[in-house]
């Protein structure tokens, strides 16, 4: 075995985040790292590193014992690593990334000729012979970089390189080019770790793979012999049951909104959607399937560059989120404390911005009436605060969603997206908020509803749309809103089969 890790164990304040675990990974083979958010991958990846030390465990390559306590040491140990977001110089050129930190040198100054001639080889083998390494980095496309950068890494390493998630921001013939490198790559005997979310370049590429969640192994096997539906099951600790369907049915309003074509390459593939009056969408499908990208083209925080959104008078401009907002568009985002509440500002004042946004920045709210405000929805949505110009950051997490409704139900939105609104609340928060639910669609609000919990989806949705592959590739209604049918979808192979193999 090259790496190996065992009974490796990391603690945060309040957190487990590796509890034991043991992972392998031989030399010449592309091993696979799966698991959602929270489950331990990033975790794993930051102690094999140097970036945390280890509370317990073991980890050894090549059969001994080594404890990297930083990056570079890592490096030097022979394991290097990419990231989604390409950790180099754009600034540079090609071959100033290629050798920077080690560049050759001449009567003690860099030699620029043998700096090219060192990149030219260092590329050679990549496919990248049309690459002037003398141009900068950042005028060639990310896929290019993302080999420049698996490159650098190899050279510096060696023997282990680990892809977190590499194929993120490319289309399908850059995903392809890539793994073609990574191909090679593995026939030159390194060892290989691949973290992705898209399960069909998993089984596409890797020769094993390893699921964590919470914190702890739960598999690891050949992915010739794994199943997709029984991955999802291991990814999601979900079984094929039925859950209770608790929604009461409405009857569909009338079309309040139309979304055709839209998409961003690279984000989300283009898409169709109605949006009727007083009902809730369901959006289902894994960590990293298009979910979120959906919603913040949906609310102009990623503009679509392809397809249109219309309602009755005509077209809808969701060109940016202050746009959206205008068009009575609402969005609680999944991470509340960076993308949601301002800590530092005040109940009354966070309950307040969606509103003044709406209103434009020169007519400002009055004090009092951002007071009324903040009191009526205190009081609607049963916020446990001791008064309203408490900071925001000192409220509990399902104090702190709440705020995030309060804001954009006082702009009294025509389409509110709400992304994962029940995440890391306590329970009496939870059904609170799935009861607030039905109550403003009841009222003839429109909602988008992301969750990875699918009891929350059955029991809130009056449609469900799968996403997965950055692609919505199904739609359930009715009695065809059920766990099985939700992860059967999330795991099919082949959309027009829509099941799994």
């Amino acid at each position: 075995m090259l790496l190996t890790t065992r009974k490796l164990t990391k603690t945060f304040p309040g957190t487990v985040a590796l509890d034991g675990v043991s992972f392998g990974l031989e030399a010449g083979e592309v091993h696979a790292l799966l698991g959602e958010n929270g489950a331990g991958k990033s975790t794993l990846i930051k102690c094999l590193t140097g970036v945390y030390s280890r509370d317990a465990g073991e980890i050894e390559l090549e059969g001994r014992p080594i404890s990297p306590a930083s990056t570079h040491e890592a490096q030097e140990l022979g394991i290097g690593t990419v990231y989604q977001e390409v950790n180099l110089l754009p600034n540079l050129t090609v071959a100033e990334n290629l050798t920077f930190g080690r560049q050759p040198t001449r009567f003690g100054m860099v030699s620029g000729r043998k700096m090219r001639q060192a990149a030219a080889e260092m590329l050679s083998g990549y496919g990248l012979d049309h690459v002037n390494v003398s141009r900068e980095l950042g005028t060639y496309s990310v896929a290019v970089q993302q080999i420049v950068a698996i490159a650098r890494a190899v050279a510096l390493s060696g023997k282990v390189l680990i892809l977190d998630e590499p194929t993120a921001s490319l289309d399908a013939r850059e995903t392809e080019t890539l793994f073609d490198v990574v191909r090679g790559l593995r026939e030159r005997g390194l060892g290989i770790v691949f973290i992705s979310h898209f399960l069909d370049q998993v089984f596409d590429l890797s020769d094993r793979l390893t699921v964590l969640r919470n914190g702890r192994h739960i598999v690891t096997a050949k992915t010739s012999e794994m199943q997709r539906l029984d991955l999802i099951h291991h990814m999601l600790g979900h079984e094929l049951e039925e859950a209770e369907d608790r929604r009461s049915r409405r009857e569909a309003g009338a079309e309040r909104l139309r979304f055709t074509g839209l998409g961003r390459r690279g984000k989300v593939e283009p898409f169709d959607l109605a949006v009727r009056e007083g009902e809730v969408i369901g959006l289902a499908g894994l960590l990293g399937s298009g979910r979120t990208e959906t919603a913040d083209i949906l609310f102009g925080r990623t503009p679509a560059d392809r397809g249109e959104a219309t309602d009755s008078e005509g077209s809808v401009d969701l060109s940016s989120p202050r746009a959206a907002i205008a068009e009575g568009f609402g969005y609680a985002p999944e991470d509340r404390k960076t993308d949601g509440i301002i800590a530092d500002l005040s109940i009354r004042e966070n309950i307040a911005l969606a509103l003044q946004a709406r209103r434009g920045w020169s007519k400002p709210i009055p004090r009092q009436e951002q007071r009324a405000l903040a009191d009526e929805y205190i009081r609607r949505l049963d916020i446990r605060t001791s008064d309203a110009e408490k900071a925001v950051g000192e409220l509990s997490g399902g104090n702190q969603q709440k705020v995030v409704l309060a804001r954009w139900l006082a702009m009294n939105p025509r389409f509110l997206i709400l992304d994962e609104p029940t995440r890391g609340i306590d329970v009496g928060a939870h059904a609170e908020i799935l009861k607030l639910i039905g109550e403003l669609t009841g009222q003839g609000m429109s909602i988008l509803l992301i969750s990875s919990e699918f009891d929350e989806l059955i029991a809130a949705s009056d449609r469900v749309i799968v996403v997965r592959d950055r692609r919505h590739v199904s739609e359930l209604v009715g009695d065809e809103i059920e766990t099985g049918r939700i992860i059967k979808s999330i795991a099919a192979h082949d959309t027009a089969e829509g099941a799994a193999p």
